[in-house]
């Protein structure tokens, strides 16, 4: 039993130093052959014709920037589609004036609420164009942000998907702060180290692009899942289409900046990872699908890492507090003395790369330096304890219910804090 202990100490603070090491390996490797001499989005003979897809649901405050934004895109073969979502609130009203002012936007209207998957598929029908790119409602392209992505469809016949690199716009409170690290620190290097592998595990739902050839290939997005980008992404790797992420592709978008709103998005993402892992099972009986097995590996065994660390966590308290003999005393929730300093040392090295690696998309990236050491403390507690609750709603979820949407939290928000965050963007 001590033994046990033991093992599932080292591998709660292990695991983390492991993923830490190849995260950074990648991001810099990715960097320097992709990344480091990209001043300016590449030049093709033609560029192709691109569908923008809109999905939102109660989007009043929100759509109306959106649009205005992708209006000045640098860029000149475009449609855009908006589908409205069945909203209780003018935003069906506000996507009519718009259809009306400008020749290129077209609306598409549900009397009630489909859900996502179902907005986004109905979008890909009524289309145009063999190249999609999907964006939430709130979400605020960067100029170039077409010409980035374009070249790879262009190039490449067997690419898939490309997803772009969301850039954090509210930052007054101490959570929008450590999200903005986050997005930089972990979400980036993650993409880039995955992209090198060849398999990524998902699209950023907020911006991505499609070849509809690929889509209909792998039968579109599924109704039924919470988290659609994530599916789809595997759908379309199964399919052996190849998903490829793009930094230079920026976009700006809200997060929540209040607890209630992030432990409501956390578990929606820790519940989605989990549906896609049991829906997605099959890969380990054909060879061919071998180079998911890693992603698949690593999203599981972050799982079995949650719930070791709220075990010992238990077992600790249990002893501790209660005074219950279990024949063994458990180890505290801190790590032990070599292990936590090497993984300290790992956790501010990981930061200095992500931020130097991120430095050309945002100017004054590094000052998020210091918001961005609590991170370990307080978003790795409150993911861990989201996939506690998530995994059971995900494994015992019924197939086929619908998986509709709710407005989400963007914290304090300000509508005119955008303008100051697009200049520093790589973008004229």
């Amino acid at each position: 039993m001590v033994k046990l202990f033991q093992h599932i100490n080292n591998f709660i603070y292990l695991y983390p130093l492991l993923m830490s090491v190849v995260w950074m390996v990648g991001g810099i490797v990715f960097f320097w052959r992709y990344e480091r001499k990209n001043e300016s989005p590449p030049e093709l003979k033609e560029f192709p014709f691109f569908s923008i897809l809109i999905p939102c649901h109660n989007e009043q405050d929100q759509i109306q920037r959106t649009i205005e934004q992708l209006l000045i895109l640098n860029y000149h073969k475009y449609e855009i589609i908006i589908i409205d979502d069945g909203s209780t609130d003018s935003t069906a009203q506000l996507i009519k004036d718009l259809c009306k002012e400008h020749e290129n936007i077209r609306g598409v209207y549900f009397k009630e609420n489909q859900g996502k998957a179902a907005a986004l598929n109905i979008g890909v029908l009524v289309s145009k164009g063999e190249l999609l790119l999907t964006i939430d409602a709130d979400a605020l392209v960067s100029p170039d942000a077409l010409r980035w992505i374009a070249p790879h469809f262009v190039k490449y016949p067997r690419v898939g998907a490309v997803t772009g690199n969301p850039r954090i716009i509210n930052r007054t409170s101490l959570l929008g702060k450590i999200q903005t690290g986050e997005y930089t620190t972990i979400i980036g290097l993650i993409k880039r180290t995955q992209r090198l592998i060849g398999k990524v595990l998902t699209v950023s739902g907020v911006l991505a692009a499609f070849r509809k050839t690929a889509l209909h290939s792998a039968g579109y997005w599924d109704t039924d899942m919470v988290t659609e980008d994530i599916d789809i992404t595997w759908k379309l790797e199964k399919k052996f289409w190849d998903v490829r992420y793009e930094p230079s592709a920026t976009c700006w978008v809200y997060v929540p900046e209040t607890l209630k709103g992030l432990w409501r998005q956390r578990m929606r993402w820790s519940q989605g990872g989990v549906e896609v892992l049991k829906k997605h099972k099959d890969i380990w009986k054909h060879w061919r699908q071998r180079r998911l097995w890693p992603v698949f590996f690593e999203s599981a065994v972050s799982v079995v890492w949650s719930y070791c660390f709220w075990a010992m966590f238990i077992l600790w308290v249990m002893t501790g507090v209660f005074h219950l003999a279990l024949g063994v005393k458990p180890q505290p929730p801190l790590p032990p003395q070599w292990t936590g300093s090497i993984l300290a040392l790992s956790c501010v090295m990981q930061f200095f790369v992500s931020l130097y690696v991120d430095r050309s998309y945002e100017k004054g990236i590094f000052r998020y330096l210091f918001w961005v050491i609590w991170y370990p403390f307080l978003y790795w507690m409150l993911s861990s304890l989201t996939v506690l609750f998530a995994t059971p709603k995900a494994m015992f979820k019924k197939k086929g219910v619908r998986a509709v949407w709710k407005s989400p939290d963007r914290g304090l928000q300000s509508l005119g804090r955008e303008k100051n965050r697009l200049k520093g963007q790589k973008s004229p």
